[in-house]
């Protein structure tokens, strides 16, 4: 089970997500107003928030993590890592108060999905970083990941693992291959196809599935889709709208096809070999969930440090053949190529956890949804969704 699957894509259903969409004045933060006392040169740890389930763990100790106790034994930081993100909205509401009161936070470093991201972005709450202390950083960060709109230039954020939201389907059962979205409203597949609840979760490949462009989606584009979603709701069409409970809808046969994560569908093949992940002809969306380091966070300098060593190409590697989501650092592919262990040597051709120039011309990352719309985008959505 991927930490995914505790993910419950609340799109914009809790307190503090109504709070950054409306970009309440009083919340913003200036630049000036972001930076605490830096106590790194003295005190030599670091408090890391992240999701379940997503760092590598000791296959005999699973209280150790490899790649982050190498970190500490080479530089002399010791790390609190809390597994404590179990949802983007939750983390929200649990960090937003000391954030909009310009309160320290007691996290030195986080991880949240990029939509999530945008709105600290908006509102202040995130530092930039020294990217001249992160050289591994400034060489071998994915191109395709370096410039999203919400932070031009990845001054705030960087990636630690992304990810693409695709078609994954059964196709022995099904008997046919699926080639792009449009396959999904086949006759032969009514009642047998979910898509994911979540907003932010859904919508790009929808639209991606009527040609258009997500770099730059209009209203209009994501009205097209409520109506022609409503509509095979209406059907009976679409059997229901999931979190990552697809996993099991998949896995049992309840559903033949559906919207799903990449890395995920990894997982599933290691079970079952007739599943398959399809990044559909008309395109699939690219995200990343991302390290940001909160203001007025204690050990900033250390928290650099942290995400420079997890771009280390070696450390990537270790990281990607544990977790199976795309790896944002494409040297980590020749690391594991010239392994001796021959699943891991396997991971560096598995397109999943290394895009091919043939899949990356069908990966486009969405323009966020901005504050203006996303109350009205979410109770559209949501209403159709039943949330």
């Amino acid at each position: 089970m991927s930490r995914r699957s505790l993910l419950r894509a609340l799109g914009a259903g809790a307190a503090g997500a109504t709070l950054a969409g409306c970009g309440v004045p009083a919340a913003f933060v200036e630049p000036g107003d972001r930076a605490g006392h830096d106590s790194s040169a003295t005190d030599h740890t670091l408090h890391f928030a992240n999701w379940p389930l997503y760092i590598d763990t000791d296959d005999d100790h699973e209280s150790k993590r490899p790649t982050l106790d190498a970190f500490s034994q080479r530089t002399g930081i010791s790390v609190t890592y809390t597994e404590e993100i179990n949802d983007n909205d939750e983390f929200f509401g649990k960090i937003s108060p000391a954030l909009m009161n310009r309160q320290q936070t007691g996290r030195d470093l986080i991880v949240i999905s990029d939509w999530m991201a945008a709105r600290f972005v908006r509102l202040g709450w995130v530092q930039e970083m020294d990217r001249a202390k992160q050289p591994n950083v400034a060489k071998y960060l994915d191109p395709q990941l370096r410039s999203p709109a919400f932070d031009e230039g990845r001054l705030h954020s960087v990636p630690w693992q992304s990810g693409i939201t695709g078609i994954a389907y059964n196709r022995k059962r099904l008997g046919r291959e699926i080639r792009s979205t449009g396959d999904l409203w086949a006759d032969d597949l009514r009642g047998r196809v979910t898509l994911l609840s979540g907003l932010d979760e859904s919508f790009a490949l929808l639209m991606q599935g009527n040609g258009v462009d997500i770099t730059r989606w209009t209203s209009d584009d994501f009205h097209e889709i409520c109506e022609q979603t409503e509509r095979r709701v209406r059907s009976k069409h679409i059997r229901r709208f999931t979190g990552n409970d697809y996993i099991k809808d998949l896995a049992t046969g309840d559903v033949l096809a559906c919207q799903a994560y990449s890395g995920d569908v990894i997982q599933l093949q290691a079970d079952n070999p007739d599943i398959e992940f399809v990044v559909p002809e008309e395109g699939a969306e690219l995200w990343a969930e991302s390290l940001m380091i909160p203001n007025l966070a204690r050990h900033k300098r250390n928290a650099e440090r942290l995400i420079d060593h997890y771009y280390d190409p070696e450390v990537a590697a270790e990281l990607a053949a544990w977790v199976n989501y795309v790896c944002p650092v494409p040297a980590a592919r020749d690391v594991l190529a010239s392994s001796k262990d021959e699943e891991a040597a396997a991971l560096a051709e598995d397109p999943l956890i290394f895009p091919d120039d043939t899949m990356r011309q069908r990966l486009a990352i969405a323009r966020d949804i901005t504050s203006e719309e996303r109350t009205d985008f979410a109770k559209k959505w949501n209403s159709i969704v039943g949330l």
